[in-house]
């Protein structure tokens, strides 16, 4: 598999000397030691033990920082996390889709379920497994990409780095065009304290390669689970290596519990020729973060994000983005749209960087916002960096509110006013979902939008 690392010029915040002093914030060690609790043998437990190096180094980020001015996690900093509990629940029910009925892996509270998954209808030159399923000699193939992404000392992928006991794995062969999705199920169960799980994703695609990926974090409760939601911190991290002329379609959806929090971090690498497309559906959570950071790692990429923001109470999310074009050709289209209803936060910054050397670039980014509430709230900061001069890029973001002429319109059709706005605002979502490459997730992500209790409390 042809891919080259250049570096990066996505900023990483919390990078610190190695000359720094050690254990620089209680609290993010108190995680550290849960997560690493559990050891592990050979580079896997090297890797690690690096990782936690680097996490000793740093702290929890605050509003003082530029990437989390708007996003305060002193909430987060309020709960005691334990070791998130192991077993397995026989009675958990999540959506199968029919199209990756039997091309999935599931994991409960980050430990890998293999009563739940299903993997058995997939063409020669793939591998779908969880790493300690993996043979000795594709585990080595592995060591080449795991955690070697740019942004790997970022905090919360460093933690995640350093407590890896497991994770899911997809490594398509080169030329292997597959046609079933593959379904990547993570499903939070609460205990009866307040747990951490840190789910890790590793895609590879190599030269030549297409892959269609759902990549889904939800919230599940078992028979022997308390009736309502606890509270639970889900800190996950997936890395993408698209090779050359190799084609990724990756779908992820957060539908976490009301009293989550979910940081997440996907990593994307992509080579001479590739194409890459992103779709981010964000439901769930009490606190969500999703950074998403693209490396372009050769001439002639295609980049294309769609991402949609819906919450409502007073849900927080904020998704930051990176785009680095560092070579000529680049293509990249990103549209992401928030519904914020009741008293809601959401927020969106989206960079583009466009070095000298990324001559005749096309770049476009559009942040639509719809607020259902006088007390919703976004902050939006799309943002590109561009020192070419033969490129051509546009950025820009709305905000808006229904408007009262389209629901009186609809009303004189006969339509009463709650389903007037109900229609309004799944259209703007749709425009979104309907992108999304698998019909029976657009129509469960549909049918989730139109069930939503209504978002426009004050």
């Amino acid at each position: 598999m042809s891919i080259q690392v250049s570096p990066s010029p996505i900023p990483n915040s919390n990078a610190v000397s190695l000359t720094s002093m050690l254990d620089r914030d209680d609290y993010l060690i108190g995680l550290l030691n849960q997560v690493t609790a559990t050891k592990a043998e050979g580079w896997l437990q090297e890797l690690r033990q690096s990782a936690a190096n680097w996490v000793r180094h740093s702290t929890i980020p605050t509003t003082r920082e530029e990437e989390w001015r708007f996003t305060d996690l002193s909430s987060l900093r309020k709960v005691q996390f334990n070791n998130v509990e192991t077993r397995i629940f026989a009675s958990l029910q999540f959506d199968i889709l029919p199209e990756a009925a039997n091309s999935r892996l599931v994991f409960v509270n980050g430990v890998f379920a293999p009563e739940l998954s299903a993997v058995t209808d997939l063409p020669p030159g793939i591998v779908v497994s969880n790493l300690a399923g993996l043979s000795v000699g594709e585990q080595e193939g592995v060591k080449q990409y795991l955690a070697q992404a740019e942004g790997a000392q970022e905090v919360f992928t460093a933690l995640n780095t350093a407590g890896i006991t497991d994770a899911a794995v997809v490594w398509v062969k080169k030329n292997v065009v597959v046609e079933t999705p593959i379904h990547l199920v993570f499903i939070s169960v609460a205990g009866e304290s307040a747990t951490i799980s840190q789910p890790r994703c590793l895609v590879v695609a190599e030269s030549g390669s297409q892959v269609r990926l759902v990549e889904e974090y939800t919230n599940r409760r078992g028979a022997e689970s308390a009736e309502e939601e606890g509270v639970y911190f889900t800190n996950a991290v997936t890395e993408v290596w698209v090779g050359d002329n190799a084609e990724v379609s990756h779908t992820r959806v957060e539908r976490e519990g009301a009293e989550a929090f979910h940081i997440g971090k996907t990593a994307i690498a992509q080579a001479r020729d590739s194409r890459y497309t992103c779709h981010a559906i964000t439901l769930g959570a009490k606190l969500s973060r999703h950074n998403l950071e693209i490396l372009q790692t050769g001439e002639q990429t295609q980049t294309t994000l769609n991402g949609l923001t819906m919450i409502s109470g007073k849900q927080l999310s904020d998704t930051h983005s990176a785009i680095a074009l560092n070579y000529p050709h680049g293509t990249s289209d990103q549209l992401h749209k928030c519904i914020v209803g009741d008293r809601a936060h959401a927020v969106f910054n989206g960079k583009v960087f466009v070095p000298k050397l990324a001559q005749l670039t096309n770049a476009a980014q559009l942040n639509r916002n719809l607020l259902l509430s006088s007390k919703a709230r976004v902050d939006t900061k799309p943002q590109l960096e561009i020192t070419a001069d033969n490129v051509k890029c546009a950025h820009g973001a709305t905000v808006s509110q229904l408007e009262d002429d389209e629901i009186f319109y609809l009303q004189s059709r006969g339509i009463d006013e709650n389903d007037a706005r109900k229609l309004l605002i799944n259209a703007f979502a749709a425009e979104v979902i309907n992108k999304i490459p698998v019909p029976s997730l657009r129509e469960i992500l549909l049918n989730t939008v139109n069930n939503l209790k209504s978002l426009t409390n004050e």
